[in-house]
C-alpha cells in the first residue's frame, strides 16, 4: 500500500505517519530527506530521530530518492519517506532550476525532471508499505520571489502526481487527520 500524508508546517503529518509506520506491523525503515544546512535543520533533524522508535532503520537520501526506495523496498518493509518537501527543494537548488528562475529564464533542469519521473513512475511497483510525507504549500499567497513561485508550483504539482499514485491519501491539519481518498474510496 501507498499513502500520501500532507499538511502544512507543524500541522501534525510526520507524528501521523510514524504512527501508521508504527502500527504497520512491518520492519520500519525511516528515509529521511534532509540535509542539515543550518544550526536550525539540525536541530530538526535531531528532533525527529529522537522521536523515532530505536529499532527502525534509517537511511538518508537528498538527491535520488527512486533509486533509494528500489534498494530499501520489500514486501516486509514499511518505509516512511520524510519528506518530499525537502527533496524537491534539494533538487531545484542541486540542479540548475533555481538558478534559471532567479534570472527569469526558461526552466530546464535535467536533474529535476529525471528524478521526479523516476519516483512517478517506481512508485507504483514497490512492495511492501510506502508512506510518503509532503507540506501543501499552495494555501497561501502567490509567492513574489520567483524561485518560491516555482517551489510552490513544483510542490502543489509533485502531490498531485503522487496523490494519483497512492491507495490512501490523507490531510493534517491541527494534528487532525482528514482522510481525502482510501482503497474503498479511490478516486
Amino acid at each position: 500500500m501507498k499513502e500520501l500524508i500532507f499538511g502544512g508546517a507543524r500541522s501534525g503529518k510526520s507524528l501521523l505517519a510514524e504512527k501508521r509506520a508504527a502500527e504497520s506491523g512491518l520492519r520500519v525503515v525511516y528515509l529521511a530527506t534532509a540535509e542539515a544546512r543550518d544550526g536550525e535543520m539540525s536541530r530538526r533533524i535531531a528532533h525527529h530521530r529522537e522521536r523515532r522508535p530505536v529499532d527502525w532503520g534509517c537511511a538518508e537520501e537528498t538527491l535520488h530518492l527512486a533509486a533509494k526506495l528500489r534498494e530499501l523496498a520489500a514486501s516486509d518493509t514499511c518505509i516512511l519517506v520524510d519528506c518530499l518537501t525537502l527533496w524537491l527543494s534539494n533538487l531545484l537548488f542541486a540542479g540548475q532550476a533555481a538558478t534559471q528562475a532567479e534570472a527569469g529564464t526558461a526552466i530546464d533542469c535535467p536533474l529535476f525532471n529525471a528524478e521526479t519521473q523516476a519516483l512517478l513512475d517506481l512508485l507504483p511497483q514497490l512492495p511492501g508499505r510506502i508512506i510518503l510525507v509532503s507540506n501543501e504549500v499552495g494555501w497561501g499567497i502567490v509567492p513574489m520571489h520567483p524561485v518560491s513561485r516555482l517551489f510552490a508550483d513544483e510542490q502543489g504539482r509533485l502531490n498531485q502526481r503522487v496523490a494519483a499514485l497512492c491507495d490512501q491519501v490523507t490531510l493534517v491539519a491541527a494534528g487532525l487527520p482528514l482522510p481525502l481518498k482510501s482503497p474503498a474510496t479511490k478516486a
